[in-house]
């Protein structure tokens, strides 16, 4: 397998770990702020907010200091595919819950009101009316959430380092190359056609608003 292969291979498996981690965690933060009590809502936010405005590198060391032998001694996520997955779930967490979020506030809360009154119970009322209702939406967000975990470099690569058929996903490829050789273009056209793809699906699926 081409290098560029093995790469992409990488980071997909990686992304794909991280949205198992993302999905569950994501869609209840999600839900909560979207449907929960006011009180609190700001300071949830913004801690769920926080790793689009840290560097990567920061969540990186913090990820280390949680998962290392001074944290929950898990070392043996430090420099693996684990490691990896657990850095791209944090960065990619707070995309996912902001357009499902968005998605979620986009159902009509008077047609979750009208399943209550017919006897729904509340987990009824989410799993029949409001989640199929923002399907298009929730979708939307598992392939941002994915895009963006799939893009992931400064934390992956201070959690799991560089190893060659381990952890080397496609943006730890991209700076391998460009450091080794000053150039890195198949890699970095290869990122940037599927990030497009990623794109224009989750465009396509956005939910449209009435005119």
């Amino acid at each position: 397998m081409s290098p560029e292969l093995e790469a992409l291979r990488i980071s997909l498996e990686v992304a794909s770990a991280a949205m198992l981690l993302v999905v569950p965690i994501g869609l209840a933060l999600a839900w909560w702020l979207a449907r929960g009590p006011a009180r609190g809502r700001a300071v949830v936010e913004a801690l769920v907010l926080l790793p689009l405005v840290l560097p990567p590198v920061a969540i990186g060391v913090a990820l280390l200091a949680v998962l290392g032998r001074n944290g929950l001694g898990l070392v043996s996520f430090v420099g693996t595919w684990r490691g990896a997955a657990v850095a791209a779930a944090v960065v990619a967490l707070p995309v996912f819950v902001r357009v499902a979020r968005a998605a979620i506030e986009e159902v009509d809360p008077r047609l979750e009101g009208m399943a209550s009154v017919l006897g729904a119970s509340p987990p009824r009322v989410a799993l029949t009316v409001t989640l199929p209702l923002a399907e298009r939406g929730l979708v939307a967000a598992l392939v941002l959430g994915f895009a963006r975990a799939l893009g992931e470099f400064g934390a992956t690569i201070v959690v799991a380092g560089a190893v060659r058929g381990e952890t080397e996903t496609l943006p730890i490829a991209i700076f391998q190359a460009f450091e080794e050789r000053g150039s890195a273009t198949a890699l970095c056209a290869l990122s940037a056609g599927l990030a497009l793809a990623l794109a224009l699906a989750s465009a396509w699926l956005a939910p449209r608003r009435a005119a």
